[in-house]
């Protein structure tokens, strides 16, 4: 362009980019003198990255590794002494074996997770329940939240994130001038982009996508202090976080993705693949068949419940071959750890969704447009083919099951152990709530407590979905029927009409609940006759309590008898299991003008927040959580003293039967004495 034509149509900055776009890609171009080179041979220290000197195996079993193990030991011990205080009690009367495990989970929605969820666990804080709690776990931007708290930005502290979040979120991530300017200056540069150099040079099988060039451009944005500089390169790497977590000092943080397993490329004729439709008995085949595989990455390990396998997390990234991981080409030492900024695009890659969710997605807003219903009738009719296409290709990380054909278990896709890249994605595509990985084995959650902060809480019944894979594993204890309730149910009605009168006994619980059903029946009658469906909202705070006791059959989801209408009691048998209490972010009185549906800024494809957005979004998560706050007191209470009974019962048990040992063994040795005098 001439220069006139270019002053004049250009804005200053654009007149810049070719500059910077030159300069980056300068330092990456591996020259004896460019960044990249620099980074390569650094990644070969073993001062800078210990890692590469150690081997790595594939672990093969079901249950937690005894690095977790043992920070439940420790975590235990921690939180007896917040239980205390949390609860009123004196730190002596509370037993270390009565601690329930909770578990504080936030959903996906980017943004507005991050900044919602941020609100959330900062009022738990305040409150002193985040202290009582063992496992952290998140989707897309509450895998975010938890790399802040973690880093030496958050500092473990949640006041130190909003004030980070302020400063650094209200320029889009994707602004050229300050994202090129990021990766341009030193050192700030060489810390974000040094992973990206040694997963294209230690890994020729890997690809350099949109997804990598979205986590670099959220890592230039989230992980960069005010003032641009003095990145931490230690906060880079997730199993730095044992750091933070040695003492059980704080929750472990459990980060989630899938891969969608889809096996309609593989069972696909040729005839099939040339011509890109797929028959009847194919399409079927693969409805049948899809799924997403979950897998979890810890401060320890990263897992993969259908495999059965796990791999260190210091050793992700690196490639593995039956079972044990492969040197980089030509030395003896392996590659460094995958990094957060190629991570956090794949935790919070919503736009890898399948076209199916991007329908979803769009539907709201294209409703009001002139024909759409007939192109809406169209697309609800190829749903299941629209299921299946990525139209933007996920990340990828090696496959640590590589080649380890006939050790794995019949829950992995048969071809997995020939594919050597793993394509992984934002875990909201199967399940907005990270619930899967707190269900696993071994980690016995009592409580799980949700801050949803999802776009579509209503519509997309995450709580219900829950529901197939608990009954599919055979899970003992979760709340099947819980989330938000059809048109027909009710339950909430009778939980109002029994929290005013709260039942001491089964006897009087059950009285109450033969009056709340009959009189809520007469009142559900009344509301579908005038249309009202009130009866449709969960409200702020919600409880729901499983049950260990074994199912003889799927049950009536229709009206969840898994929802209790009077936890306090419910929470106290024997038998109770998982409480779950779901906390959805709503609109509420104590904040007005702040609606999560109607306020553009909270649209999950925003990425500029102001300090008043941020402020505004803190506020309503926090005056949510004071709406449930007392009622979650209760809920903890109730499942201390029920395993404080238990424990206690127990106890007595086997002092009796210790004493009748003890009798029975005097008796026979007395009469054995006897017969020796005579």
């Amino acid at each position: 362009m001439g220069t006139t034509v270019a002053d004049y149509v250009l804005p200053d900055w654009a007149k810049e980019l070719h500059q910077q776009i030159n300069k980056l890609q300068s330092e990456l171009s591996m020259g004896p003198d460019s960044l990249a080179h620099e980074i390569w041979e650094e990644a070969h220290d073993p001062f800078i990255n210990p890692e590469i000197e150690y081997s790595a195996s594939v672990r093969l079993s079901e249950e937690l590794c005894d690095e977790e193990k043992e920070f439940r030991e420790r975590r235990r011990k921690v939180i007896r002494v917040a239980l205390a205080k949390y609860l009123g009690l004196n730190d002596e009367e509370v037993h270390e074996d009565d601690v329930p495990c909770i578990a504080m989970v936030g959903s996906g929605g980017g943004l507005r997770a991050l900044v919602a969820g941020t609100g959330s666990f900062s009022a738990t804080t305040e409150d002193g329940l985040f202290d009582c709690v063992t496992y952290t776990a998140g989707v897309s931007g509450s895998c975010w939240l938890q790399s802040l708290f973690h880093s030496s930005i958050g500092e473990r502290k949640f006041a130190n994130l909003v004030d980070h979040l302020k400063a650094r979120i209200g320029i889009h991530i994707a602004y050229p001038p300050v994202a090129l300017d990021v990766l341009n200056s030193a050192p700030t540069n060489k810390y974000l982009l040094s992973g990206f150099v040694e997963k294209i040079r230690g890994d020729s099988d890997s690809q350099f996508g949109l997804v990598d060039v979205y986590g670099l451009l959220l890592a230039a944005r989230l992980l960069v202090p005010k003032g641009e500089l003095g990145v931490d390169n230690h906060d880079l790497k997730i199993s730095n976080q044992r750091d933070h977590i040695k003492q059980g000092e704080n929750p472990m943080p459990i980060y989630t993705a899938v891969r969608h397993e889809i096996p309609i490329s593989e069972e696909a004729s040729d005839a099939e693949k040339i011509t890109g439709s797929p028959s009847e008995e194919t399409k079927e085949k693969a409805k049948r068949e899809s799924w997403f595989q979950w897998f979890e990455i810890t401060p320890y390990e990263l897992f993969c419940e259908e495999f059965s396998a796990g791999i260190p997390t210091w050793a992700l990234g690196r490639k593995f071959e039956n079972g044990t991981d492969v040197p980089m080409e030509g030395t003896d030492r392996r590659v460094p750890e995958l990094r957060l900024p190629l991570l956090l695009g794949i935790f919070g890659s919503a736009f890898c969704a399948t076209l199916s969710h991007y329908y979803r997605e769009i539907r709201p807003l294209a409703s009001g447009f002139a024909g759409f219903s007939s192109i809406e009738g169209v697309i609800e009719n190829r749903d299941d083919d629209l299921s299946k296409v990525h139209p933007i290709e996920p990340a990828s990380i090696p496959n640590f099951v590589y080649k380890m054909d006939g050790r794995l278990p019949n829950t992995a896709p048969e071809d997995i152990c020939g594919v050597k890249q793993l394509q992984l994605m934002d875990a909201g595509m199967s399940n907005n709530l990270p619930i899967y990985p707190l269900l696993r084995p071994g980690r016995d959650v009592d409580i799980l407590i949700a801050f949803d902060a999802s776009a579509d809480i209503k519509t997309e019944n995450w709580l219900s979905v829950a529901d197939g894979y608990a009954l599919q594993r055979g899970i003992k204890g979760w709340p099947l029927g819980s989330g938000w309730p059809k048109s027909k149910d009710s339950a909430e009605k009778a939980a109002a009409q029994l929290e005013a009168g709260q039942a001491k006994t089964a006897e009087e619980a059950d009285s109450k609940l033969e009056h709340a059903i009959a009189d809520d029946d007469h009142e559900q009658t009344q509301h579908l006759e005038k249309g009202d469906d009130e009866h449709d909202d969960l409200g702020y705070c919600t409880i729901w309590v499983g049950t260990t006791e074994e199912r003889e059959s799927s049950p009536d989801t229709s009206h969840p008898p898994s929802k209790t209408v009077n936890e306090d009691w419910q929470l106290m048998q024997p038998n109770a299991g998982i409480a779950v209490v779901y906390f959805p972010f709503l609109s509420n009185p104590a904040v007005p003008g702040v609606d999560p549906v109607t306020n553009d800024y909270m649209s999950t494809w925003n990425f500029v927040y102001t300090p008043d957005d941020v402020d505004n979004v803190i506020a309503l998560a926090k005056a949510n959580y004071e709406e449930g706050k007392e009622r979650t007191r209760r809920c903890v209470r109730a499942v201390y003293e029920r395993k404080k009974k238990l424990r206690e019962e127990k106890e007595e048990k086997e002092r009796e039967l210790r004493w009748r040992k003890n009798i029975r063994q005097g008796m026979v040795g007395g009469k054995r004495g006897g017969d020796q005098f005579s």
